[in-house]
Order: C-alpha cells, then structure tokens, then sequence
C-alpha cells in the first residue's frame, strides 16, 4: 500500500511540474486601479484566468500567499490552477497589490473585483455564477477570509456591469491562513505591518482579524493547517472554524500533525499530499 501511495504523490509530482502554457493576463480595471501609485505591473490588479477544458460550472479565485509584501506564484498560484482544472474547476489566479507600497482597502478591492469580474462574465468562462469560490494560502488566506467576511450585494445603479456583480464568494477555501490580528500570540505580524502598517487604528486591526467577522452569511468554508506550522500557527484556522461553527456556517477543517508552513499541494509529503483529494470531496458536496 505504501508503494502505491508513493507512486501516486510521484505522479502527482510530475503532473504539476508539465510544462504548460500561460493563459494571457487581463486587468482587473482596463483603465487602471483606484488608488493606483503608477503603471507598473505592481500597480495593475489583474487575473490570470486557467479555464478548465471539461467544466463543470465551479470557478475559484485563488490567492497566492507572500506576506502581504509578495507573491508565491508558483506553488500557490499555477500548480492550484492547474489541480483545479483537472477537477473541473476553472482557476482565475490573482494579481493583488501588496504592501509597504499598497495598503487595506487595495488589497481587498482587487479580491472583491476579482470576484465581480468572474460573476459578471460567467457566461464568457462558461461557469455558474452561482458557484464562484475564492481560495487562499497564507496572507492570501487572510484575503480570502477577509474577502469571504466582507462583501456587497453589488451596486445596482453602477454604469459598469462588473460594479453591479455581487461580492460575496459561494465558498470559500483557506490553506494554513493567516487570520486572526488580535491574538498576540498566533499573529503573523509581517502580514499585518504590510497590510496595515506600523501603528494602525486598534479599531481597524480588530475588524479584520477575520474570525471576529464572521456571520450566518459568511460562505461555507474548507481549512487545511499543519501542526508543524510555526510561521502562521494554526490556531488561525481554529479560531476560524470555531467561529464559522458558532454561526452555523457549514464548514470542515482539516489539521495535519507534520510539515511547515507553505507547502501548496505538498506533492512530495505523502501524508499531507492527501489534502487536495479531501478538498475534492469537499467540493463535490458543495
């Protein structure tokens, strides 16, 4: 059993390392973000869309983690989309703007506009605008989170169609998220300083450590965490969970004893490799 195991995670391994071509990248605002600095790439919010061949109407947001200060692309960006594709699932892969250059409200502007742009063209992805989900890892959890606590019906009287779209996710995903602010002792601190800054209001911290913002609306959630995980402790998706379980908000979460922080699919690990099939149950019953 336990070479069949490993022959799975080697196949798994080789999948997500194929060479593959990149989808062309689209702004998520044509004619430049709201409080843009400039006309860089690290100005320009855009999404990178990885739509699946055999659909089945599910999309997903994903938000690579970094800190807040950049972003893992990579393991947390393509290799998820491409999972997610084999499963159906078209992937729209997020450009955010990250700090010290960028601070809250753009990061959570770029989430929510991201999730307007697929709802508003769902017919053009060929997905169920009803099923739209976003997915994090890490900072990028806490802006799912975030994104999946804080959201709008759309503004109905908005000249631009995608302003119109709702920004709530159908679901929501977080992989080892940062998410509390408050309690000291599980913070990633360098996710909060590039999100808020030095000294931000007490005010503001506390409306987005991200557990003390959930309500009955907030969107059935699946969370993964390792034990092991010493740089966003999992505490962060406990506190989490328990909140979502206080709301009566569907939910499922999943703690590994062993592997560190940021493992994306963890093909090499043939424990924690398992992980993505149990999201993949988890979707199929969504």
């Amino acid at each position: 059993m336990r070479r069949l195991i490993a022959s799975i995670v080697t196949a798994a391994a080789m999948f997500a390392q194929r060479p593959v071509p990149e989808p062309a990248v689209f702004p998520l605002w044509p004619n430049g973000a709201p409080g843009a600095q400039g006309t860089d790439e690290k100005d320009i919010p855009a999404l990178t869309p990885w739509l699946a061949k055999n659909p089945n109407g599910k999309a997903i947001v994903v938000c690579p983690g970094g800190g807040y200060g950049g972003l893992a692309v990579d393991h947390e960006g393509k290799q998820i989309a491409q999972w997610l594709n084999s499963q159906g699932i078209s992937a729209f892969v997020l450009r955010y703007r990250l700090g010290p250059r960028y601070r809250h409200p753009s990061m959570l502007n770029d989430a929510q506009r991201a999730l307007r742009t697929v709802r508003a063209r769902a017919a053009e992805f060929n997905v169920n605008p009803a099923k739209i989900g976003i997915m994090g890892f890490s900072a990028g959890g806490h802006l799912s989170a975030t994104a999946a606590t804080h959201f709008d019906a759309g503004n109905a009287a908005a000249e631009d169609v995608i302003e119109r779209a709702s920004s709530r996710p159908d679901f929501a995903v977080l992989a080892y998220p940062v998410v509390t602010f408050t309690e000291e002792a599980y913070v990633h601190k360098g996710s909060r300083r590039n999100l808020l800054g030095e000294n931000p209001d007490p005010k503001l911290v506390a409306s987005l450590s991200n557990e003390r913002a959930v309500s009955r609306e907030t969107p059935p959630t699946f969370l993964f965490h390792t034990d092991a995980d010493t740089g966003v402790p999992p505490e962060n998706s406990v506190l989490f969970y328990l909140a979502l379980r206080k709301h009566g908000v569907p939910a499922e979460l999943h703690i590994y004893e062993k592997g560190p922080h940021g493992v994306g699919l963890a093909w090499s690990d043939i424990a924690l490799a398992s992980w993505p099939g149990r999201l993949a149950d988890w979707l199929r019953n969504r």
